[in-house]
């Protein structure tokens, strides 16, 4: 071992510590991996929040189109990211569509 590793931003790494991105299988331990199912942010966009909660700090707005990597359905919100770089973070499953 050489000593202790720097934590990973949260807000650009699909990690939490229940699960992770598929990607992430061998960098990071957690209990489960997810792979992402690909969905499209419906007309108007939608913010990406830190916490699946209105009122959590807005990390950015997604643009109409975008695709989103679904890793997890908490209530009426949806984990993932854009991509494997972020950003990371909770969306309104209706804000969602499946893609294909």
């Amino acid at each position: 071992m050489s000593g202790p590793v720097a934590e990973p931003d949260l807000r650009r790494v699909p990690l939490r510590g229940d699960l992770a991105h598929i990607g992430l299988a061998g960098r990071y331990f957690v209990p489960h991996y997810a792979v992402p199912q690909p969905r499209a942010i419906l007309p108007g966009g939608a913010p990406l929040h830190i916490r699946p909660k209105d009122d959590s700090e807005e990390l950015c707005t997604l643009m109409e189109g975008d695709s989103f990597e679904l890793l997890d359905i908490t209530g009426g919100w949806a984990w993932g990211c854009l991509s494997l770089e972020g950003p990371v973070g909770y969306v309104r499953i209706e804000r969602l569509e499946p893609i294909g």
